[in-house]
């Protein structure tokens, strides 16, 4: 079995935090739905910086935060 990527991981739980669905995250972040559909169930492995940068805002949290582990 294959273990997802920390950052599909992250996202996952910062969405949940915020209380978020997909549809609504990839509204604010101003990215496809099926990017980050794809990004959280791990078929995107390693997102551009530039998605990254606007699914942070999306989420309001910093870059930083969203992809260290010790955020939760």
């Amino acid at each position: 079995m294959k273990s997802k990527s920390l950052i599909s991981i992250q996202i996952k739980k910062w969405r949940a935090k915020r209380g978020l669905t997909q549809d609504t995250l990839s509204k604010r972040a101003d990215i496809p739905f099926t990017t980050l559909s794809k990004i959280e169930s791990d078929v995107i492995k390693t997102p551009s910086i530039n998605t990254l940068i606007k699914i942070a805002k999306g989420l309001s949290v910093s870059l930083d935060d969203l992809v260290k582990i010790s955020s939760f």
